[in-house]
C-alpha cells in the first residue's frame, strides 16, 4: 500500500509533473514564472510560489535551464525518448530505451508518474552519471495491460486488490460496491477503471472472483494475467473461428502443387495436439531424393483486418504451461483446421528441397501445397527405429536421420552453438498435482525434426534476403542473434575457473567453437547441466528484427521462422511476405514491421517468463510433502542474500538465506564471486556439492527455502 502523504507533497509532485509537461510539449520555447503559470491556469499567489520553487527544482536537477534572468528552457540534451518501463521489486523502475545502444534509464519511485510494469513510456532524461541514467517518466503513451490478478484486502468501506505480480507497481482501490462480492484473502481479477492524477493508487473494480488462494487453475490464471497474456478468447474471434471449416476448397486444391500420394508423416511429442509441420520424401529417378518441408498455412484461414489476425496479433505466441496450452488461435484451427493431422488432407506452405544423402541441395521450391499425412510418430516412437527397431516408412526415416546428422555436423563446423536441450516435465495425477518429475533430453529424433526446419528457415530467409539483389530489399522479420557480450563472456570464464576449465575468449568468432569443446569434453561430468546453463545465459538473447544482422548461435548468415505459424505470430508474417514476393504481389508490409518485431519479441519474453514461473510453481508443490528431508545439492547460484541449490534427486532449486548459513556470519563476495565465512574464511561457490534440507515452501511466492545440513 502507498504512503499516506502531506497534501502539499501531493500537490507539488503533481505541479513537477504538468510543469515538465508544459516544458517537454514546447521543448524551443523559453518561458518565464508569469508565462508558466498563465499556461496551466494558476492564479492564486500561494500556489504561484510553489510554481517558482519547483522551477527552481527542475534547474537545479539540470532538467531546465535559464535563458536570461527568469526564463527557464528545457536543456538541449533532454528531449524525450521511448520504451518499456520494468519495474523492480523494491518499487523503483528501469525505462529499456527503443535504441539499444542506450543505457536503461533509472526512475525512482515518485518519478513514476501512474506508469506501471510493462507500458509504453515517454522518459525525460534528468541526471546522467557515470553508473547510472536517471529519468522521469512524462506520459504513458500504450498501457500494457489494465487487468490484474490478486488477493483483496479489505477495510471498512473499501478494498485494495494487491497484485500478485509485486512488480506491477501498485495496488488497485476498490470501492465497496465493485467487489462482486470478492471476500478478504480471496483471490480476484480485477481492471483498473480510472486513475485520478491526484492519487496514488488507480481506482478500479472486480471482474470475477477466483476464490481461495493456492488451486492450480487460480495461480495459472494468476501467472498469465500478471505477464498481461489474455487467457480466453473474446467472444468475436470464438465466433470468427467457428465459421472456418476442416473441408478444403475444390478450387483452392487445383491451384495448389498436390503432395497427397507421396509418402508423409509428422514427428511431434505424445501429447501435442496442434502439428505444425510434416515431413515428405520420395526417391527421385536420378537417385535423388526430395524433402519436403511441409508447414500448416494459416495464412491461407488467418487474414489481416480479421478478429482473428488482431487477436493472435495482440498474443503472438502460445503458452505452454506445465498444465495446459494457452494457444496463439482458436483450438478450432490450432488444433483441428490448421492442425497436419494424420490422415486429413490439408493445406500447407511448403519448402521443397532435391538433394543427395550428404545434404547437398541441388534444386529447392516453396510455394502453397495440399498433403495428406500417412502416420504420426511421437519422437520416441521415431527414436525407436532410429536406434533399429523395424516399423512403418523405418527406411525413409533412417535416410533423414542420415542427412540430418550430417547437416548438423556442418552447422556445428561452422560455428554453431552445440547445446543440448534439458527440459524439465511433470507427471500429473488425476487431481493434476505433480506425481513425478522427468528430465526430457534431445535425442537423434528430436534432432532430425530440428535441423530440417532450420534447414527450411534459413534457406526462405535467404530467398528473401537475395543478398546478390541490388534492388531494394523486401522488408522481412528476420530471427537474429547477436554476438555475445564481452563482459558477460569474461564473467563465464571466471564462472568455469571455479571448477578449473578456462577458454580462449579473445575472438569472439571462436567462443561459440570453444564453448563446445569444454561442453563435448565435461559431457558426462556433474558439473555440465550448470556450465551450459551458464554459457546460454552469457549468450544475448535472440530476436526479432527487420535489419538482418545473422544467428550467432547458429551460425547462420540468414535466418527467419517459418515452420510454426500456429504458435508464432512471427511466423504468420513471414507466410504472408514470402507469398507476396512468390506471386510479385505488392507487400502489405512496410516501415510497420519494426513496431511488429518489437511486440512479438517483447511477447515472446512474457511468454517465456510465465512458462518459467509455471515451472516454479510445479516444483513448489512437488516439494511441499517433503519438508524436513534431507537432499544432495549443488549450488547453482549466489547473490547478497543467499545461495541458491539445486537438488540433485529432483532438480528442483531453492535457496538458503545469508542469515542462516552455519558456522559463521557470511557475505558475499564480488571480485571472488563467491559466499565467504568472516571469521572462518570458508567459501561457497559456483558447483560446490552441499547437502541441504527443506524447511519451507511456499507455493503462492514458487519459492523453497532451504538450510545447510553440515
Amino acid at each position: 500500500m502507498s504512503k499516506r502523504k502531506t497534501p502539499k507533497s501531493k500537490l507539488k509532485k503533481s505541479l513537477v509533473h504538468i510543469v515538465r509537461k508544459v516544458f517537454s510539449e514546447n521543448p524551443e520555447s523559453t518561458l518565464n514564472h508569469k508565462q508558466v503559470c498563465a499556461l496551466i491556469d494558476i492564479r492564486e499567489s500561494a500556489l504561484r510560489k510553489l510554481v517558482y520553487n519547483v522551477l527552481e527544482d527542475l534547474l537545479e536537477s539540470g532538467y531546465l535551464k535559464k535563458q536570461g534572468h527568469g526564463v527557464y528552457q528545457l536543456s538541449q540534451s533532454e528531449s524525450y525518448y521511448e520504451g518499456t518501463l520494468e519495474i523492480t521489486m523494491r518499487g523503483a523502475g528501469y525505462v529499456v530505451l527503443d535504441d539499444s545502444e542506450s543505457r536503461d534509464v533509472f526512475i525512482a519511485p515518485q518519478n513514476l508518474n501512474h506508469s506501471l510494469s510493462g507500458d509504453r513510456v515517454k522518459v525525460q532524461i534528468i541526471k546522467r552519471g557515470k553508473s547510472k541514467t536517471e529519468g522521469v517518466i512524462l506520459d504513458v503513451v500504450e498501457r500494457e495491460r489494465t487487468q490484474f490478478v490478486g488477493t483483496i484486502n479489505m477495510h471498512e468501506n473499501f478494498a485494495f486488490l494487491v497484485p500478485d505480480n509485486s512488480r506491477v507497481g501498485a495496488d488497485l482501490f476498490i470501492p465497496k460496491e465493485k467487489l462482486k462480492g470478492a471476500k478478504h484473502g480471496e483471490k480476484a481479477l480485477a481492471k483498473i477503471t480510472v486513475w485520478p492524477k491526484s492519487k496514488d493508487n488507480p481506482f478500479g473494480e472486480v471482474i470475477e472472483v477466483l476464490g481461495s488462494t493456492g488451486g492450480n487453475d487460480t495461480e495459472m490464471i494468476s501467472i498469465l494475467v500478471n505477464q498481461g497474456l489474455n487467457y480466453t478468447f473474446p467472444n468475436d474471434v470464438l465466433s470468427e473461428a467457428e465459421t472456418v471449416t476442416l473441408e478444403l476448397d475444390k478450387k483452392e486444391v487445383a491451384r495448389r502443387r498436390d503432395f497427397r500420394s507421396i509418402t508423409t508423416f509428422t514427428i511431434d511429442p505424445d501429447d501435442a495436439k496442434d502439428f505444425d509441420d510434416a515431413l515428405s520424401f520420395q526417391r527421385l529417378e536420378n537417385g535423388n531424393i526430395e524433402v519436403g518441408i511441409h508447414i500448416a498455412d494459416v495464412s491461407h484461414y488467418v487474414r489481416p483486418g480479421t478478429a482473428m489476425d488482431a487477436e493472435a496479433y495482440k498474443r503472438s505466441n502460445s503458452v505452454y504451461l506445465v498444465d495446459r496450452v494457452i494457444p496463439m488461435l482458436p483450438e478450432q484451427l490450432s488444433n483441428l483446421v490448421c492442425s497436419l493431422r494424420p490422415h486429413e488432407d490439408k493445406f500447407s506452405f511448403s519448402a521443397v528441397f532435391e538433394m543427395d544423402e550428404t545434404g547437398k541441395i541441388y534444386k529447392e521450391w516453396f510455394g502453397k501445397t495440399v498433403i495428406h499425412s500417412n502416420h504420426r510418430f511421437s519422437y520416441e516412437q521415431a527414436q525407436e527405429i532410429i536406434e533399429g527397431k523395424d516399423g512403418d516408412y523405418s527406411a525413409e526415416i533412417h535416410i533423414l536421420d542420415k542427412v540430418a546428422k550430417i547437416l548438423r555436423k556442418k552447422r556445428l563446423k561452422n560455428g554453431a552453438m552445440n547445446i543440448e536441450s534439458e527440459e524439465i516435465r511433470f507427471r500429473l495425477d488425476e487431481d493434476g498435482n505433480p506425481s513425478e518429475i522427468i528430465i526430457k533430453t534431445s535425442k537423434d529424433a528430436h534432432k532430425l525434426i530440428e535441423e530440417f526446419m532450420l534447414l527450411a528457415n534459413r534457406r526462405v530467409a535467404t530467398f528473401i534476403a537475395q543478398p546478390d539483389k541490388k534492388e531494394a530489399k523486401t522488408p522481412f522479420v528476420y530471427r537474429c542473434h547477436d554476438k555475445p557480450n564481452p563482459e558477460k563472456i569474461a564473467l563465464f570464464n571466471l564462472f568455469i575457473q571455479k571448477f578449473g576449465y578456462e577458454i580462449d575468449v579473445q575472438h569472439p568468432n571462436n567462443i561459440s567453437k570453444n564453448i563446445n569443446s569444454l561442453l563435448g569434453d565435461i559431457r558426462y561430468k556433474n558439473e555440465f547441466s550448470l556450465i551450459q546453463t551458464m554459457a546460454i545465459r552469457s549468450m544475448a538473447k535472440a530476436t526479432y528484427e527487420t535489419k538482418n544482422i545473422g544467428h550467432y548461435g547458429l551460425a547462420f548468415e540468414h535466418y527467419t521462422h517459418f515452420t510454426s505459424p500456429i504458435r508464432r505470430y512471427a511466423d504468420l508474417v513471414v507466410h504472408r511476405v514470402l507469398q507476396e514476393e512468390l506471386t510479385s504481389q505488392k507487400h502489405r508490409y512496410g516501415s510497420e514491421l519494426d513496431d511488429i518485431c518489437k511486440r512479438i519479441s517483447r511477447m515472446e519474453r512474457k511468454a517465456i517468463e510465465a512458462e518459467r514461473e509455471s515451472t516454479k510453481f510445479f516444483q513448489t508443490l512437488f516439494v511441499v510433502d517433503k519438508i524436513g528431508q534431507e537432499f544432495e545439492g549443488t549450488i547453482s547460484g549466489v547473490a547478497e542474500f543467499g545461495i541458491f541449490v539445486k537438488m540433485n534427486e529432483n532438480k528442483c532449486e531453492g535457496m538458503v538465506p545469508m542469515a542462516e548459513i552455519p558456522g559463521d556470519r557470511f557475505y558475499f563476495d564480488a571480485e571472488k564471486f563467491a559466499v565467504v565465512g568472516a571469521r572462518t574464511k570458508k567459501e561457497y561457490n559456483f558447483g560446490d556439492p552441499v547437502k541441504v534440507r527443506i524447511y519451507e515452501v511456499s507455493p503462492r511466492k514458487r519459492q523453497i527455502d532451504l538450510e545447510m545440513v553440515l
